[in-house]
Order: C-alpha cells, then sequence, then structure tokens
C-alpha cells in the first residue's frame, strides 16, 4: 500500500534524525522567554531599535506587551518575480498596526535570478547564494527584537534561504509571502520552439528575443513550473503560506488582500497570543514529508532534491534522495504544467491547483494531516481556497472538488502516472537523480557512447560543429559545488532537444545542476560524489558505453571494473572558475560545500548531534 510506504518512510526519517531534531529542539526552545524578546535589551539597545519609529508604534515598542513582526525581504525591481514585493512592507506595517502591533523592516537579502545568469559565469554564485540569503536572513534577526518574521521572497535560490534562516531562529513564528506569478504570455511551447529553431540556426537572435520578451513580458514569476513555482507549492503545502496564496497573480486586489491577511496572521500567533506557532513546530519530519510527496505529486524541480536536504537539516531532519525516490514511488502524478505539459502555473491554478491536489492526496491517505500550520492546526485548512468578500478582505471557502481541466489536473483515481516525477540513479558511476515526468517513456532507457567535456561550452561548440549527429550520452564533468559552484546547465536543452528530434538516442550525465525547467531529454543530474572529489564519473573516456535506465534506476558505464578501477583522473585547470563576477569572494563556500546529497550547502554541520 502506498500508505504504508509513506508512513515506513516518515518512520525511518524521524528514526535517522533523533538525535539531530532533538538538539535542534533543545536549542530552539531554550530561546522562548515569557514577554516579548525586547525585553531582554538593555534601554540603550531598546532605544536605538526604536529610535526611528513613528509616535504610536515607539509607544508601543516601549510598553512591551504588543508583538513586533520583522519583515525580512528579497525584493529588488530587476527580477520579475520580487518587483512586486516592493509594496508590500507597507501594507503590512498598516495592517499589523491595525492589529495593534507594529512591524519593522528588518533587513534584505539578496535575490539572484537564474533566467538572466543562466550560462553565464555569475551562475556560479547562484547555488551559494541560498547559504548568503540564510546568514543575511540570521542577520536580520540577530538584533532580538522580534516576535515573528514575515519573508518576502519567490525564486530558487531565495525561498530556501530565507526558509533555512527562519529556522535558525526556530522560536520565531514564520509566515511566507509569495507574489505570484506573471500573467500568462508566449506560450512555454512556443517558447521552446523558438529557442530549438534558433540553437539549429534556423532562427536569428531577434527573433529568439522577441519570443522570450513576450513569455518573460510583465511583473511576477515566470510561469512555468520550475524551482521558483515549486517553492511556492511547498511554502503552502508545508504550512507556511496562508491557503490559497501561492498563484495569485502580483498587483490584483486578492493578492493585497492576502498580504494584509498573512500581516494579520504574524501579529495574532507571536508568543503573546493564545495561538502561538513557532515555525520550528510547524517544520517537523511530517511536514518535510509532506513537501517531497507535494514535489513528486506535481512534477516539480529537480533543484529540490538538494535544496530540500539543506531545509530539512536547519530544522534537525535528516533526509536522502532514497527518501526522494521511494515517496516518488508512491505517489502519483497529477499536474501537467510545463514542462511537463503544455498549460502553465496559471492553467493549474485556475484547474484546481494546490487545493484540489492537497485535497486528493489528503483523501487518499497520501498526506500527514496532523501537522500544524501558520493557518492553524491540520492541513485540512488547506483545502480552501482564497476569494474576496464584499468589502474587498481575503476570506477562504472548500476548493472545487473536480478539476476543471483534465488535461493539466487530474485526481489519484485517474493520475497522469501511477508514480512521481523523479527517481533515483545509482551504479558505478554514483547516485544521481533524474526527473521523468517531462520524459515521454521511449526516451527513458538509453544505451549509447559517451561524449566527454569539462565545460557547456564545450559540448555547445560540439554541436554547433556537427559533432555530436548521433547516438550520444553526453558527460559532462568538474560541475559540482566544489569544482564551480554547481551552475545549472538549462542551456544545454535545445541543443540536445535537436538531436533527440532528429532520431538519436540522446541523454547528459553530470555532476551539475539542470534548471526546475528541465524537459524532454533525459539528463541523469547531480552525480555524486562530484568529479572534483574523486568520483568515478570523472573516469568516463570518450566512446565509453554508458546505459541510463530511468525505469530501473540504473546508471552504469559499461566497462570492465578492473580496468575502470586503475583509470586515472587529469583533472582540468579550473582556475578560470576562482575570478570574475563576484567568483574570487566565493572560494571558501566553494572549499567547505557539502555533496549534493547533502545539499550542496557550506553549512557542513548546520545542527550539532551529541
Amino acid at each position: 500500500m502506498t500508505q504504508d510506504a509513506i508512513r515506513r518512510v516518515t518512520d525511518r526519517i524521524i528514526a535517522r534524525s533523533a538525535a539531530s531534531r532533538s538538539k535542534y529542539l533543545e536549542q530552539t526552545r531554550a530561546a522562548i522567554g515569557k514577554g516579548p524578546k525586547r525585553g531582554t535589551l538593555a534601554c540603550g539597545n531598546l532605544a536605538h531599535g526604536f529610535a526611528a519609529c513613528a509616535a504610536d508604534d515607539k509607544a508601543k515598542l516601549k510598553s512591551g506587551t504588543e508583538p513586533n513582526i520583522a519583515i525580512v525581504s528579497a525584493y529588488n525591481d530587476m527580477l520579475s518575480a520580487h518587483q512586486p514585493l516592493e509594496r508590500y512592507p507597507a501594507l503590512i506595517k498598516d495592517a499589523v498596526r491595525k492589529a495593534g502591533a507594529v512591524a519593522q523592516f528588518a533587513g534584505g537579502v539578496p535575490a539572484m535570478c537564474d533566467g538572466v545568469t543562466q550560462g553565464q559565469p555569475g551562475m556560479e554564485l547562484s547555488l551559494f547564494s541560498r547559504d548568503v540569503i540564510a546568514m543575511a536572513t540570521a542577520i536580520a534577526l540577530s538584533h532580538n527584537m522580534f516576535d515573528a518574521g514575515i519573508y518576502l521572497g519567490v525564486c530558487d535560490k531565495i525561498v530556501p534561504g530565507l526558509f533555512i534562516g527562519a529556522l535558525s531562529f526556530g522560536h520565531l513564528p514564520a509566515v511566507f509571502v509569495p507574489a505570484g506569478p506573471m500573467t500568462s504570455g508566449l506560450s512555454n511551447p512556443e517558447k521552446a520552439k523558438v529557442r530549438q529553431l534558433y540553437a539549429e540556426g534556423k532562427v536569428g537572435r531577434d527573433a529568439l528575443l522577441e519570443a522570450e520578451s513576450q513569455s518573460y513580458h510583465g511583473p511576477g514569476t515566470c510561469t512555468f513550473y520550475g524551482t521558483a513555482n515549486s517553492n511556492q507549492m511547498l511554502m503552502e503545502i508545508m504550512g507556511l503560506h496562508l491557503p490559497g496564496a501561492s498563484f495569485i497573480n502580483p498587483n490584483t486586489p486578492l493578492r493585497d488582500a492576502l498580504t494584509v491577511a498573512a500581516a494579520e496572521r504574524a501579529a495574532k500567533i507571536t508568543a503573546l497570543g493564545d495561538e502561538y506557532t513557532p515555525i520550528c513546530d510547524v517544520i517537523d519530519e511530517k511536514a518535510i514529508v509532506n513537501g517531497i510527496i507535494g514535489l513528486m505529486a506535481t512534477g516539480g524541480s529537480t533543484n529540490h532534491a538538494i535544496h530540500l536536504v539543506a531545509m530539512a537539516a536547519a530544522a534537525g531532519i535528516q533526509i536522502d534522495w532514497q527518501d526522494f525516490s521511494d515517496l516518488s514511488s508512491a505517489v502519483p502524478l497529477l499536474a501537467r504544467v510545463y514542462p511537463n505539459g503544455v498549460a502553465d502555473v496559471n492553467h493549474f491554478h485556475a484547474a484546481g491547483g494546490m487545493q484540489f491536489v492537497i485535497s486528493e492526496l489528503l483523501d487518499s491517505g497520501l498526506l500527514h494531516g496532523d501537522v500544524k500550520t501558520v493557518a492553524g492546526d491540520g492541513l485540512d485548512i488547506y483545502r480552501q481556497d482564497a476569494f474576496l468578500d464584499n468589502h474587498g478582505v481575503a476570506t477562504w471557502r472548500l476548493g472545487v472538488k473536480e478539476s476543471a481541466d483534465t488535461k493539466v489536473l487530474r485526481p489519484v483515481a485517474d493520475p497522469f502516472d501511477s508514480t512521481g516525477g523523479m527517481r533515483l540513479l545509482s551504479g558505478n558511476l554514483g547516485r544521481g537523480i533524474i526527473k521523468v515526468s517531462a520524459v515521454k517513456p521511449e526516451h527513458r532507457v538509453i544505451e549509447a557512447p559517451a561524449a566527454v567535456f569539462d565545460s557547456q561550452d564545450d559540448l555547445q561548440a560540439a554541436f554547433k560543429a556537427g559533432a555530436l549527429n548521433r547516438d550520444v550520452i553526453a558527460v559532462v564533468r568538474f560541475q559540482g559545488p566544489r569544482a564551480n559552484g554547481m551552475p545549472e546547465l538549462h542551456k544545454l536543452t535545445p541543443g540536445l532537444g535537436v538531436l533527440q528530434d532528429k532520431g538519436f538516442k540522446v541523454a547528459l550525465v553530470t555532476d551539475g545542476r539542470m534548471s526546475g525547467a528541465s524537459g524532454k531529454v533525459p539528463a541523469a543530474i547531480h552525480i555524486t560524489p562530484e568529479c572534483l572529489g574523486g568520483g568515478p564519473l570523472a573516469k568516463v573516456r570518450d566512446g565509453d558505453i554508458i546505459r541510463l535506465d530511468a525505469e530501473t534506476g540504473e546508471l552504469n558505464v559499461l566497462v570492465d571494473a578492473a580496468e575502470f578501477a586503475a583509470r586515472t583522473v587529469t583533472v582540468p585547470d579550473l582556475s578560470h572558475n576562482e575570478w570574475g563576477m563576484g567568483r574570487n569572494l566565493f572560494g571558501a563556500f566553494r572549499a567547505s560545500a557539502t555533496g549534493a546529497e547533502q545539499g550542496g550547502s557550506c553549512f557542513a554541520a548546520p545542527i550539532p548531534t551529541a
């Protein structure tokens, strides 16, 4: 039974995490005190903390009886997904004042766009930006002035970083507030078609730029189901958003009303009230399992095979890729959103969205319903969808019971696939992850000669030269966290897609990452141990036959074991990864990074286990 499998995975995570989780909760609960946190500050400290406040806010902070809410924001106006956050602090402060509390902008965190840095040197900072954001969040909260936090962020590394930072102050309640997806523009399949035509040299840069501009055209998250929108799904299914908040478009009355409601809720769930809900109680082993299940049921981003490991570790919870694989085997695929289908997240939301998915999984016993959330006890609350009442205030009612579009969203009884969207690969090349939800069954088993590259640029050059017009498994090595920060290799997708469309058997194997938008070409990614750390992938040579079987989870090079073991590895010159676009400042991150299955983090031992 699938319910039994979910229970077994949950039980083993609880057992595996017993020491580290206990230590985390012990440390976190030691920080819980009586009265507002700022009550521990000396008068001079406190005076500095509210010196610039308006008179009414200052009086409340002096009184020591009203909660103070920290706003931590990843706003910048270069990211379309984050530009709408500019207005949020004013909305939050006003709502909190009306609730009798105070909100202060505690700090900003960096937010880089993987869409802008894709295929560029700046992408080599991307994974580590998550840890920088976590540290910046901790700095924002370190003034000890606050009784809860509101976290404003959307995209790839940003929500995981805010999440990790919030958990380092686990005694504080945490409400996450999204900005929502941009309205639908040029369809994702049309955009992908133009990209592929450009890769083939059939259209020029002007046509490509026009297509990209019509797709990414306004404020909000990119509408494909990549890491950014997977983040929003996770925050909702793990109980850190208000119900129905994830996919409401920016700058709409409902979006603003939900932001106001989130601020009011944050003020209500502090330790000064009767509904104290610290994030350490919301994010437990069951919530993490729910997050993985949501990822599998919706065909979410492979980046979370790295991020969720690091996020869970911040709460003292230890998960691994076997947990992901076993849960994927137990959970059906309910959604087809690009790149797993032609629909975008707006279509997903219109078809029933998160409320339909959560209801279906709960009714089938495939989610833990007995959890705490920022909206109250139990996940049943998240069956409700958000609407505006006659006064323009956010209210909730039960979401749809049937999908409005079964080409986008299906019930558990009639899924797109009986298993989830991600699988574990293992063999003599190490362990890795593959996203299968967008890969047609006929492309899931590939056995072909290897073509080995030590950079994505070298692979692209070979494609343009016509050297890959054959059955081939492209191996891109030395792309792990320690080698170059593990950049996404999404720009390889169009060229490999061209080869696949020509009828060749094609796959990618790499110790790097692919985007959450990775699609139709099978890609064995995150191979660990990474090549720079002695991973066997570094021993593969041109012409070696590799077998990638996404159905059985096999990833092997078909070379005599003794011969393969005897091979030596020549490490390429990686000095070009160490300078330019700020990379020289991140040497310590590269040197201390854990492996991909351990979260690719510089926080090598975030939670003491003894």
